[in-house]
């Protein structure tokens, strides 16, 4: 590896970040931050969620997957797509008709105070895991091809890498990342195809070679029936439409840069392009997965297994990229997961201050110099959050990305119910026993997910999502007012 030149690439890429930023806040409103002044273009906001929605997490540990699910993923893509459907045509429209900064206040209209409340905290909960996750992946690349060679521990790698990102996002927020994002996700999906030809070129193939050497593996299984499994196509297809609901439609960090747009329409044309393009980018990286194991395989390169199965596979694509791919491909592969750091952080942290400042601080109701103190205060204090995460699971091992939508089944379950029974249903609910709801709803998922394993061996998988919204929804029926069913909106 050559650390020098990573390290020359590495700070190109943000003094390049840095000038986008300088140039799009010269003309930035006193809401950019929150809004991009609403004035984005939807085919740059569509093309650029890419990078944020891929992250680290699918660049890196998609490929690496594929040993032990297959294609399975693939399915649960699927779902996300049909799911799409449900934001464009249901959530975007009461984004726009209630002119919302934050989605949640949707809550606040519906039932009241404390489901708003509620609402705000199970994204900052999500998301502040979920964010921390994605960036540990990118980092823990980023450490072993520049910072650890030189001699930089990893927590200051982290710190580093965090300060950068508070540089070019710190004043204009997601305004600068809408530009930024479509520069990243130009380089992630460069990365992905420069090495699916170099891996072409190192075993003399064709590109029909290449293609039939994936479509014919073994690993090329893209449908599983079984029904115990946790990768069953229903499960799958169906927790892949209530997740992208979920952890799109109803996630701050990804709505926040829908709601630039300058329309409705512009919001929903948006969200359909962005979905198919992103359905499309996730199988070019399953593909690139096969092509790593069988380049692997061609060149005797022992992969470490356990029991059978294949460990630690997000280290895959990495080290195979650094070391024996060629100078072309470890270049771009270092602009890919340096653009995947940034951008699975970048417009999380926004995210998570502009929910927490309008949901908990009502920054509209504040002076300009104290909605700028409270904005600062919120995002530093998100910092050292996702910080103390990174570094509580700096020693995690195992496809990332298998966690972070199991733990989003437990956190976004009560969110997407409260939001579901809301739109669905006109019936008025006991607004403070909604944070109960909220705790008890996981709590017995997790129950059912147990119990159904060890007595059954029958694993929800991502469907646990699914169980707990209707938990949820359940609790939210049997709290309704004795003497009043209907609530006018």
């Amino acid at each position: 590896m050559n650390t020098s030149l990573f390290f020359t690439i590495f700070l190109v890429y943000f003094v390049v970040l840095v000038a986008i930023s300088y140039i799009v806040s010269r003309k930035s409103g006193a809401d950019a931050y929150y809004t991009g002044d609403r004035q984005s273009p939807w085919p740059l906001v569509a093309y650029g969620m890419i990078g944020a929605a891929m992250s680290g997490v699918t660049f890196v540990s998609i490929p690496g997957m594929v040993s032990n699910n297959y294609l399975y993923y693939f399915q649960f893509v699927i779902g996300n797509v049909i799911g799409y459907s449900f934001i464009v045509f249901v959530l975007i429209p009461i984004y726009y008709k209630f002119k919302l900064i934050s989605i949640y206040t949707y809550l606040s209209t519906r039932f009241g105070f404390y489901s708003y409340k509620t609402g705000s905290l199970l994204f900052i909960i999500s998301q502040s895991f979920g964010a921390a996750l994605r960036l540990l992946l990118a980092v823990k690349v980023l450490d072993y091809a520049m910072f650890a060679p030189i001699g930089i521990p990893f927590p200051i790698t982290v710190l580093i890498i965090l300060i950068l990102i508070w540089v070019y996002t710190n004043k204009s927020g997601i305004k600068t990342i809408v530009w930024t994002d479509t520069l990243q996700t130009t380089f992630l999906i460069v990365a992905a195809i420069v090495s699916i030809f170099a891996i072409k070129n190192a075993l003399n193939f064709s590109i029909s070679e290449t293609i039939d050497t994936v479509t014919s593996h073994k690993y090329f299984k893209v449908f599983d029936w079984d029904s115990k499994s946790g990768n069953n196509f229903f499960k799958q297809i169906v927790s892949g439409i209530l997740i992208a609901i979920a952890m799109m439609g109803l996630d701050q960090n990804i709505m926040q840069k829908t709601l630039t747009c300058k329309s409705k329409s512009e919001a929903q044309k948006n969200a359909l392009v962005f979905s198919f393009i992103l359905a499309i980018t996730q199988f070019l990286f399953l593909g690139l997965g096969i092509l790593l194991y069988v380049f692997a395989e061609n060149k005797g390169i022992t992969l470490p297994i356990k029991e059978g199965t294949f460990i630690n596979t997000d280290d895959l694509f990495p080290k195979l990229s650094l070391n024996y791919f060629g100078i072309a491909a470890a270049i771009t592969f270092i602009l890919g997961i340096t653009a995947a750091a940034f951008s699975s952080v970048d417009s999380a942290l926004t995210a998570l201050t502009t929910s927490f400042t309008h949901d908990f601080l009502n920054i509209d109701k504040k002076t300009p110099t104290e909605r700028k103190k409270a904005k600062n205060l919120t995002l530093f204090g998100f910092n050292i959050i996702v910080f103390a995460i990174i570094m509580a699971f700096a020693n995690s091992t195992g496809d990332i990305i298998t966690s972070i939508f199991k733990v989003a089944g437990y956190t976004y379950g009560p969110l997407l119910g409260l939001f579901l029974f809301g739109i669905f249903s006109k019936v008025n609910i006991i607004d403070k026993l909604v944070p109960f709801i909220c705790i008890i709803a996981p709590v017995l998922t997790y129950i059912l997910n147990y119990v159904l394993i060890y007595y059954y061996s029958f694993d929800l998988g991502f469907m646990n999502i699914f169980i707990n919204a209707l938990i949820t929804i359940v609790f939210l029926i049997l709290i309704k007012p004795k003497h009043e069913s209907a609530i006018n909106h």
